[in-house]
């Protein structure tokens, strides 16, 4: 029996172990979207649905329509299912065999590219700077479009479900370079702001240097809401010039280049479970 597009989309969002928040952040639209998919209201675009195969690490519709997956030799339709203990499934002829290798990235993000698996507008992505990483891997948490610095990647979505979540509370320390530094605001900056209905956390925030207006500020979070940083400093009056995310949890970008990215070593993965 044929399963419609949206219980294939639950199916393997579920076999990932991923929150619809999750997917929807990945993809860059809301929670309420993602349900819709799912409940069949509402059907994703084309370019979300190639998003959609690449966070889920299954075959593109293409694949399927050129014949090329057979379920005990006949070939597949999109929506078909397959018993992996019952099932001979191939591709080209070839026995199928999952990849489940779960794969770690740090990437030191520039300004400029999004972190979502891709991007309506044409904007370049953080997952094109790793495309040669030799897997399937997206974004945990958010970066925004004009920060810099660490961003993690895995296929590991039980893992990116748990740093996500706000009960972690996994700290994210960021440098932040002001214009029309106003001293004593740093007050301001520290309490809680109001971001989609619910107060956030105080944050906490320590001057490292100022020179007249200017000013160098670290702050550390644990929620990263949207633009909660720039919301913050915004509330107190100062502009931010430049946001680098340098440490989230027990991962530290160090002298990582921009653009560049490395594989975590087996003691940061074990410090993040």
């Amino acid at each position: 029996m044929k399963r419609t597009l949206g219980e294939t989309l639950k199916a393997h969002r579920t076999r990932c172990q991923m929150t619809q928040e999750f997917e929807a952040e990945s993809l860059g639209v809301s929670r309420q979207t993602v349900s819709k998919w799912e409940n069949g209201s509402a059907d994703p675009s084309t370019t979300n649905l190639l998003a959609l195969a690449k966070l889920f690490g299954v075959s593109a519709e293409e694949l399927l329509r050129q014949g090329r997956v057979r379920v005990n030799g006949q070939p597949a339709a999109l929506g078909d299912q397959a018993d992996p203990e019952s099932d001979t499934v191939t591709v080209d002829g070839q026995p199928l065999r999952r990849d489940t290798r779960r794969v770690y990235l740090m990437l030191n993000k520039p300004r400029g590219y999004v972190t979502t698996l891709s991007d309506e507008r044409g904007r370049r992505t953080a997952a094109e700077l790793v495309s040669g990483c030799g897997a399937r891997v997206y974004p945990v948490g958010r970066l925004d479009l004009n920060s810099e610095g660490l961003l993690l990647l895995t296929n590991d979505g039980e893992l990116a479900n748990r740093l996500t979540h706000p009960k972690k509370e996994v700290d994210k320390v960021y440098l932040v370079w002001l214009s029309q530094y106003i001293p004593g605001c740093e007050a301001s900056i520290a309490s809680p702001i109001e971001i989609d209905g619910r107060p956030t956390s105080p944050a906490k925030v320590e001057k490292l240097r100022q020179d007249g207006e200017t000013a160098l500020l670290r702050i550390t979070i644990h929620e990263g809401r949207n633009r909660q940083i720039r919301r913050l400093c915004e509330r107190a009056n100062v502009t931010v010039t430049r946001l680098r995310r340098v440490a989230e949890g027990p991962l530290q970008l160090g002298d990582l280049k921009l653009g560049q990215w490395r594989v975590l070593t087996e003691e940061e993965i074990a410090g993040l479970s």
